[in-house]
């Protein structure tokens, strides 16, 4: 992608208006802690005081908006504290540049850091930041330092009260994640009805894992409902695509594929029902004919063999999903769940025995290929140099500068310069709706501070619409509440105009000067998920050569695995696909396609997963050579791919070609039949990315005449030279290697 595309693309994302629900009676909740603090401040003490105090309350306030699974009280009262430490800090080293500057360095370097916790923790560090830049200008003593760090914490407390006293929706955020997940397998479930081999994006099972693990105080206070649905969802998603696919499950044509459209079509009513049960926390009731579809006739069941075990498995499904619509959450209609949905609830660590694990997460980020410490060392510079630019301009209020840069950086590139854009155009929007206000009504604390009450409310309603609208009433807030604390509208006004486009264009330069591009180290990426998949593939067939609990619970591991590292290359190719980068390594078509690939072998494995037998079940002993093969095969693969060597399949060739001469290889048709479609995937990945030395010059010819054909299609008139177009995934969809 070229730097003027790369740019369009920044604006269009900058100022996209993001279809999200709103939630007005959190934001009238938070503005009312804004509301709170400010007006006893303004009653009590001072407007300079009452500055302090709603900078802490709206900041804390803004904090518990970030998508976290902890209570919202605990953030506010966290972000609380952060923000009058930073104030403190702060202050005792200001006064002198060269005690302040490397005090800011280092401060915002760490803010960096905390990305590797999490966006929350890195969102809610930088504004320590703006903390720190801003408030060190209102003390006079270290004792009003104290003073104004106490209030600034007070108004953490004040938004952690108003959680307490007035609940709303309390575990809204994770019955939304469970609800999510559901939702999500019916969906698949009605796709597969049109396509057998239709994608599945595993994202709301990830979300609902991250939502489930909860501390000990959580767990015994967590809505019942909340406990094992997930692993319902779980266990569902691979049966409905067993029964679907035409090569495991029902056949193509005929009676038996309209019956498992009948199921498919059922098992997605049913997980809608409980979907909005859990939701709402209300029971849902399943419609009267997809109970009925859900029986079984053993005489005139049209299903045999394993489509038609597959069927009754996904009964035995649904009828717990059932029971789960029909009791809507209520206490003591808990419905009773077997299997892995009984099992111990996950344990997420307390904010004491966080900092190990935050200790460890951020020693792991210490190298220098890490997005996360490049964004810190990104941070501390663009944070000192525009407080040093700023303050040798003859301007106030220099500090808007790197509050401006600090907040709109983030590891990535498009983020950073779609926040950069986006900032800019709420600020001039912001300040000119301030201004005008400001004129009309004139100069007055108390008509000030409600204004800034009902800037800080709006900006909290629209916190999730787009961050150029949240930010035009940030703006106005900021500009309510310098007008409150006395300062001029003439004076506050092109300041922040002028400093704020300073700050986003040295966000911007910084990541040219020291980026963190992901599109070389898509190899890498691709590589991990290609051995993660492996052992996901491995551990399946270890649990058909002996079924044991331990191989189960190694399966089950290795899932997890394999998720992440999809995860994880998703994340670095859909950036790849926004940076003005041209590829290295992996060319757009051949990501494409490997990705694919790899999409179809971890769904051979879910394939087989549906059929794993159970304890008392019999051995498949072939299958033990051909998960030893895989891993190893795949292990190795992994390596090639990171080294740009073809990969090689020798060792899975020879399993399966010693499966074939074996007369007990016929007792599992399924496991042979995926391990089957396994090897045609990874016959897939490896023409993806295997290319001899004549192919590379093919591969250039083509990758021109594609991103020639892209431009012409588009009517852009852009240049396509080689190299110029997308650095990845631009390029014709491949079919996927189950419709070949």
């Amino acid at each position: 992608m070229t730097w003027l595309r790369a740019f369009g693309e920044v604006v269009r994302s900058g100022l996209t208006l993001e279809e999200t629900r709103l939630e007005p009676l959190l934001a009238l909740r938070t503005a009312a802690g804004v509301a709170i603090v400010i007006g006893l401040a303004l009653w009590l003490v001072s407007p300079a005081y009452a500055a302090s105090a709603a900078l802490g309350a709206y900041s804390a306030g803004g904090a518990t908006f970030q998508r976290t699974w902890r209570p919202r009280k605990v953030i506010a009262l966290g972000a609380g504290a952060g923000l009058a430490l930073s104030t403190f800090v702060g202050y005792l080293a200001a006064g002198r540049l060269v005690t302040f500057l490397p005090l800011l360095a280092v401060w915002a370097f760490a803010a960096g850091m905390a990305w590797a916790v999490g966006s929350t923790a890195g969102i809610v560090a930088a504004t320590t930041v703006g903390s720190m830049l801003v408030t060190i200008t209102l003390p006079t003593s270290v004792g009003r330092a104290l003073e104004h760090a106490g209030v600034i914490a007070l108004g953490g407390v004040a938004q952690a009260v108003l959680i307490l006293l007035f609940p709303i929706r309390r575990w809204g955020a994770h019955r939304d994640a469970l609800a999510d997940a559901l939702a999500a397998v019916a969906d698949y479930a009605r796709r597969l009805r049109h396509d057998p081999t239709a994608p599945f994006d595993p994202e709301p099972l990830m979300r609902a894992r991250d939502a489930a693990a909860v501390t000990p105080s959580q767990a015994r206070t967590r809505p019942p409902v909340l406990h094992g649905p997930r692993g319902l969802a779980e266990r569902i998603r691979p049966v409905v695509a067993a029964l679907a696919d035409p090569d495991v499950g029902a056949p193509a044509e005929g009676p038996g594929r309209d019956r498992a459209r009948e199921l498919l079509d059922a098992a997605a009513d049913v997980l809608d029902a409980a979907a909005r049960s859990i939701r709402r926390g209300t029971p849902a009731e399943v419609p009267p004919g997809s109970a009925d579809v859900l029986r079984v006739d053993e005489k005139h069941e049209v299903l045999e063999g394993p489509a038609r075990q597959t069927a009754e498995r996904l009964v035995e499904l649904l009828g717990e999903a059932v029971e789960i619509a029909g009791s809507g959450g209520a206490r003591g209609k808990t419905p009773t769940l077997h299997g892995p949905a009984a099992a111990q609830f996950l344990v997420r660590p307390t904010m004491f025995r966080l900092v190990p694990v935050v200790v460890r997460a951020v020693r792991c980020e210490l190298r220098r290929d890490s997005p996360v410490l490049r964004h810190a060392v990104r941070l501390a510079a663009v944070a000192t140099l525009g407080y040093l630019i700023a303050a040798r301009l003859p301007l106030g209020h220099g500090y808007w500068a790197p509050i401006a840069s600090v907040m709109v950086m983030r590891p990535d590139f498009h983020r950073t310069y779609a926040r950069a854009v986006a900032r800019l155009a709420g600020t001039l929007a912001g300040v000119a709706l301030a201004t005008g206000m400001v004129r009309a009504l004139g100069p007055d604390a108390h008509v000030f501070g409600a204004l800034t009450v009902v800037a800080a409310g709006l900006s909290y309603t629209l916190i999730r619409t787009g961050y150029a609208y949240s930010q035009c009433f940030t703006a106005a807030y900021v500009v309510f509440l310098l007008g409150m604390g006395g300062q001029a509208w003439e004076q506050t006004v092109p300041e922040r105009v002028v400093l704020t486009l300073l700050g986003g264009a040295l966000a911007m330069l910084a990541y040219v000067v020291f980026p963190a591009w992901e599109t070389p180290r898509l190899p890498g990426r691709l590589a991990d998920w290609l051995a993660a998949n492996g052992r996901y593939a491995a551990a399946v067939l270890r649990s058909y050569a002996e079924p044991t609990r331990e191989h189960r619970a190694d399966m089950r591991r290795a899932l997890l695995a394999s998720r992440e590292a999809r995860a994880a290359w998703q994340e670095a190719y859909d950036r790849a696909r926004q940076e003005p980068v041209r590829p290295r390594g992996l060319t757009s078509r051949e990501a494409e396609e490997a990705q694919e690939a790899l999409k179809g072998f971890g769904r051979a494995a879910m394939l087989m997963e549906s059929h794993v037998p159970r304890d008392d079940s019999r051995f498949v002993p072939e299958a033990e050579r051909l998960a030893e093969a895989l891993e190893a095969d795949t292990a190795q693969a992994a390596v090639d791919v990171r080294e740009h060597r073809n990969p090689d399949w020798g060792r899975v060739e020879e399993a399966l070609h010693a499966w074939e001469g074996a007369a007990a290889g016929d007792r599992s048709p399924v496991v042979r039949r995926g391990a089957e479609l396994q090897k045609r995937a990874l016959e897939d990945l490896a023409t993806a990315v295997s290319r001899t030395p004549l192919e590379r010059d093919v591969g250039s010819a083509r990758e021109e005449q594609r991103v020639r054909a892209a431009v012409e299609a588009e009517g852009d008139d852009q240049d396509p030279r080689p190299g110029v177009g997308d650095g990845v995934g631009d390029g014709e969809r491949p079919a996927s290697w189950s419709g070949k």
